[in-house]
């Protein structure tokens, strides 16, 4: 009994997903060489008026007898939130790979940065243009989370922490704890800047 036997006990998707993983594994460094997005394409990768998105907006709206942004936002914010949270599976894949808003809506899946990325492009679409995804680097560690404007405060929305209030933006950088060696930056679909 060797690894012949175990391979024939694998079904034929499971052997495809690992003939998959296999050539993207080969192909790794040529794929990562043509996924590279410098900082100023970043606001392409938010896509609020992509029909998929659209859809999933216009389903959480649904839930509201006449969705109005100023009374329901919030509600639909956090729904949007809890939608990318519990229902679009986390994965880290073995490469550098960007999904597009609606191939994560797609596949249900994504990595953080996929993920906050799509949940931006849904609030943008509930009406809130002032989401960004905000990514702080130091070292090794990387932060991604997303957050918006409304009624005067900032919220953050951490796929891994919850739903958080600021009073202002000054109070959410100081708790990034940004210093000279930390990249940190915030994008939507209209504009990429530097945190701090």
């Amino acid at each position: 009994m060797g690894e012949d036997s175990d391979w024939g006990k694998l079904g034929a998707l499971e052997k495809l997903n690992r003939l998959y993983l296999a050539i993207i594994s080969r192909y790794r460094d040529y794929i990562e060489e043509h996924e590279n997005i410098s900082l100023a394409e970043l606001p392409a990768l938010v896509t609020p008026k992509n029909g998929a998105v659209i859809a999933k907006v216009d389903e959480i709206k649904s839930s509201f007898e006449r969705y109005d942004y100023e009374k329901n936002f919030r509600e639909a914010g956090t729904a949007a939130f809890e939608f990318v949270r519990g229902k679009v599976d986390d994965i880290v894949l073995p490469l550098q790979f960007w999904l597009a808003p609606e191939e994560t809506l797609a596949f249900m899946i994504g990595d953080t940065l996929d993920r906050c990325t799509l949940l931006c492009s849904m609030l943008i679409a509930l009406g809130n243009p002032s989401s960004k995804v905000a990514v702080v680097m130091k070292g090794d560690s990387r932060r991604i989370f997303v957050h918006c404007e409304l009624d005067g405060s900032v919220y953050m929305f951490d796929l891994g922490d919850g739903i958080r209030r600021f009073a202002a933006k000054r109070e959410l950088v100081a708790s990034l704890n940004i210093d000279k060696d930390t990249t940190a930056y915030e994008f939507n679909d209209i504009t990429q800047t530097d945190i701090g």
